[in-house]
Order: C-alpha cells, then structure tokens, then sequence
C-alpha cells in the first residue's frame, strides 16, 4: 500500500506561518513528483506548488514569494512552508504523490495518484 498523510495545518492570523507535512509509506521505491493542492470553500481545487523529480518547483501565481515546498528524499516526507498567510489562502491543503497504489507511475493530478486526506488551513482576518 501507498499511503499519504498531511498534518500542520490549524487556525493562524493574517500574516502569519504554517509548516505542512505530507508523510509517505508502502513501497514508493524512488523519488517520486510531488505536489500540494488546496480547494477553498467557494473554489475549484487549485495547485499550490509542485516539484519535480529532479528538484524543480513551481508555483501558483498567489502563492509565488509566500510559500515554499521541499522535500526530505531519504525520510520520504515533502513540506510545504506558508508564509505571509492571507485570509484567501484559507482551505482544506491536500499532498499529491505521482504514484499509484500498485507502485506504478502516474502523473500529479491524476485521480489514480495517490492522494491524503487532507489537512485544513483557517487564516482569520
């Protein structure tokens, strides 16, 4: 099995930092894409920021400057770093892995990777 599991979020003012977690577990064998996604109350899920394999990272354009994602390789665990949090930045915050549940590579996105529950991110004005 293939399983991810976020944590960090919780309530924080306007202004200020949260630290997300996205732990991994089963048989993942390489280092796989990741990203983190987030779906507002009155939005469509949106990407938050991804990186690639080989290191690269990206991006959506209101988070650009605020956040950033890493990743510990050998531990298996990404992160998401959320400065500077916004009232708009409030929403469930879901960790996606470019996996299957069968160890197959599937693309971020894909209903068929693997995806957390969630962790939900209240930024109060």
């Amino acid at each position: 099995q293939v399983q991810v599991v976020e944590s960090g979020g919780g309530l924080v003012q306007t202004g200020g930092s949260l630290r997300l977690s996205c732990t991994t577990s089963g048989n993942i064998g390489s280092v796989r894409a990741m990203a983190w996604y987030r779906q507002g109350p009155t939005k469509q899920r949106e990407l938050v920021a991804s990186i690639s394999t080989g290191g690269a990272r990206n991006y959506g354009d209101y988070v650009k400057g605020r956040f950033t994602i890493s990743r510990d390789n050998d531990k298996k665990i990404g992160y998401l770093q959320m400065n500077s949090l916004q009232p708009e930045d409030t929403a469930i915050y879901y960790c996606n892995v470019g996996i299957g549940p069968d160890g197959v590579y599937i693309g971020l996105g894909s209903e068929r990777s693997s995806w957390g529950p969630g962790t939900q991110v209240t930024v109060s004005s």
